[in-house]
């Protein structure tokens, strides 16, 4: 049978663009369909403009931080309209440079929504049918709102790029990474944040000692943040919830003037499972993320689909259809950009150069950008202590740059180690710029290196990231 191509790749973001390019090199003829923009989640509304967003949040305690060390500078307000437009300039760029190197890779673009019809054949939404020998779908995942009264007030993630000025106030509900790092990014451009979180501790599934001093330092930085809790009821506020919200408030036209930014009648009033009551300028969800797979015709075309609405894959992105391969948060297996990436590739190998490559998703490093910074990998003190006995190596201090400013921040250096192989099962990082010292530690622990490994490493000094070489005796054993 002849194919219009040879490979049909539905979603242009990190995974599905590099494995389109990684494919054409070999000599296939290959398409690809975006329906929004070029660069998917972490180009357009996640990762890129999250990061710069870290970094802008950040420069608020610089100033402060600038006159403890003898600077004569004065706080400025911060500026959203002007970040906001060259941050969308930046982005921009980004799209422009993906396209540039999907046309250079001679790769077809289709500026369209695609499904799937059967296990040879895509249909664009103007109502094409065409052919692939394989058809890879990396069409990512979405903020999930849920189903609630009054859900519709609130933003998602994607709308924080979008607004047209910063909030005075903005409640967040969820303790994901998500939510926690735009708690941070939002308190750091001067919006009064409170965070509920339904859970007893923020970022589940993280070292419960490195996720606690995470919560506290957000707590010490002003985030209002409520364990335990969640909302009950929101709606639109009315001028009367505005008004009970401060005693001898100025009436305007016989309504409630501004408080806070809030005009009479704008906001949003919550109640919260805590009894509390409160109007917020914004609300935003980030409760999880879903797959987006609704609409596709994966189904029909023989494609299982699990629980939550992902792919189901084998270790080699295959679907129960033989033609028909996924990658990426669709899957619902790692959600992080850069294994989307390496599934791409992988693909790319077993499909197209005949090497059966399996995707290798243990001891894969991360970064959560909250303020204070999380990174680790591998296991948690609280899964490897299930699977066998451990020590723990584990250190917390005052750094050197924030004591000198007369800051209370602690940071977190900690090692998950084996009695029995003395391998670094986990290493955990709480402090600046923790994502870059956990790629570097991330090879150390992916070859396999012991603590004696670490030990022999001659401390780089005066860093936070010497004493991942420099603790000698376990904290405790488990």
């Amino acid at each position: 049978m002849t194919f219009d191509y040879d490979l049909f790749v539905i979603g242009g973001g990190s995974g599905g663009v590099r494995a389109a390019r990684v494919a054409a090199a070999t000599g296939a003829k290959v398409a690809l369909a975006e329906e929004y923009r070029m660069g998917g989640t972490c180009v357009i509304r996640g990762c890129v403009p999250k990061k710069l967003m870290v970094f802008a949040s950040g420069y608020s305690e610089m100033f402060e931080d600038a006159r403890a060390y003898g600077w004569e500078l004065t706080d400025g307000p911060f500026d959203w309209s002007r970040f906001r437009t060259k941050l969308h300039a930046e982005l921009d760029r980004l799209e422009g440079i993906y396209r540039k190197l999907l046309d250079g890779s001679d790769v077809r673009i289709f500026d369209t929504r695609a499904t799937v019809k059967d296990p040879h054949t895509v249909t664009t939404a103007d109502g094409r049918d065409i052919t692939a020998k394989h058809i890879l779908v990396a069409t990512g995942g979405r903020p999930v709102v849920p189903d609630m009264p009054g859900s519709e007030h609130g933003i998602t993630s994607n709308d924080i790029f979008l607004l047209d000025k910063m909030p005075k106030s903005i409640l967040i509900i969820g303790g994901g990474y998500i939510a926690s790092e735009f708690a941070g990014i939002l308190n750091g451009l001067g919006v009064a944040v409170t965070q509920f979180y339904r859970g007893a501790q923020i970022l589940r599934g993280f070292d419960d000692e490195a996720r606690g001093l995470v919560a506290e330092g957000m707590r010490e930085k002003g985030i209002d943040l409520h364990l335990g809790t969640n909302i009950v009821e929101m709606r639109a506020a009315t001028a009367a919830d505005i008004a009970g919200e401060s005693e001898g408030v100025p009436m305007e036209d016989g309504k409630p003037a501004a408080i806070e930014g809030k005009a009479a009648g704008h906001g949003i009033w919550v109640k919260a499972t805590n009894g509390t009551e409160k109007v917020y300028d914004q609300v935003m969800f980030a409760t999880g993320r879903a797959p987006n797979t609704d609409g596709m015709g994966l189904e029909d075309a023989g494609v299982e689909l699990g629980r939550q609405g992902q792919i189901v894959v084998d270790d080699y992105s295959q679907t129960k259809v033989p033609s028909i391969y996924a990658i990426g948060d669709v899957t619902n297996r790692v959600q992080l950009t850069p294994v989307a990436i390496r599934e791409g590739m992988a693909f790319v190998e077993t499909v197209f150069k005949g090497n059966p490559t399996p995707v290798d998703h243990e001891l894969i490093p991360s970064a959560v950008f909250t303020q204070p910074e999380l990174g680790t990998v591998g296991l948690t003190e609280e899964q490897a202590r299930e699977i066998e006995p451990v020590e723990i190596y584990c250190t917390s201090f005052k750094p050197m740059n924030h004591a000198f400013a007369g800051r209370s921040d602690r940071v977190l250096m900690k090692l998950v180690v084996s009695v029995a192989t003395r391998k670094v099962l986990g290493c955990h990082i709480v402090a600046d710029h923790a994502g870059e010292m956990i790629q570097l530690a991330g090879i150390a622990v992916k070859m396999g290196a012991t603590k004696e490994d670490f030990d022999r490493t001659v401390a780089v000094h005066p860093t936070m990231a010497e004493e991942l070489v420099t603790m000698k005796e376990p904290m405790r054993t488990a």
